[in-house]
């Protein structure tokens, strides 16, 4: 990834954080956003103190005009985007005991605008900033596509995600796929899943070295990542 530019949403705490270290780690200059901008400069300067080339925006991917402002500043200072990680999400509740019977229209609409608006901001604000042999990437889970007791609209929402990154795969030459490493460890999904270390390395695989076909309006598990890298 040395001298590429990447560009990693929701970066500043668990899945995405991780994910910002290992893509900077790997070379990239790497833009990270997020809403929280106190965590954010945290991440910034850990990147940094490690070594890696890194620009921290505060963004909120609800607002398509700081999405513009991200990948423009990314752009400006690394040149064309060639990684983007669709990475920004929220959960309202405990995870897994937020049925739709019992969802608020407010939990409703804000799982929407920022797990699933959120996401096709970021990639159609990137796609006039992309560079040759790009790739993208949204991370996802088994609620998208099996029914799961207590998972509420916030299942609805990423649902809505891997649709989004299929219908941009459909509509792009860059592939734009998925990735679903299963339950992890973070505040926003709970306890008892992998580390989001591990995950980030999954996702650096995604963007660096999985078959671009396989990527392209699919969705790379972590059975297909052991597969390829055992």
């Amino acid at each position: 990834m040395d001298s590429a530019t990447a560009v990693v949403t929701g970066a500043s705490r668990g899945i995405g954080e991780q994910i910002a270290h290992a893509v900077a780690g790997a070379g990239a200059h790497t833009a990270i956003c997020a809403r929280d901008a106190e965590a954010l400069e945290r991440v910034e300067a850990d990147i940094r103190d490690a070594g890696g080339s890194v620009t921290a925006i505060r963004t909120d991917v609800r607002d398509e005009y700081d999405v513009e402002r991200l990948v423009e500043t990314a752009m400006r200072e690394g040149g064309a985007i060639q990684y983007v990680v669709a990475n920004a999400g929220v959960y309202h509740g405990t995870a897994g005991e937020t049925p739709l019977t019992e969802e608020s229209y407010t939990a409703f609409d804000d799982h929407i605008r920022t797990n699933a608006r959120g996401v096709f901001s970021t990639i159609r604000e990137a796609v006039p900033h992309l560079g040759p042999d790009a790739r993208i990437v949204v991370p996802t889970g088994v609620v998208a596509r099996e029914g799961m007791p207590g998972y509420g609209s916030y299942a609805v929402s990423k649902a809505a995600a891997e649709a989004i990154a299929r219908g941009f795969a459909a509509d792009l030459d860059t592939p734009v796929g998925a990735v679903d490493p299963g339950q992890v460890a973070t505040d926003l999904s709970g306890d008892g899943g992998r580390d989001p270390v591990s995950v980030a390395e999954m996702v650096l695989w995604a963007l660096r070295d999985a078959d671009p076909s396989a990527l392209d309006g699919g969705v790379l598990d972590w059975g297909d990542y052991r597969s390829a890298t055992r």
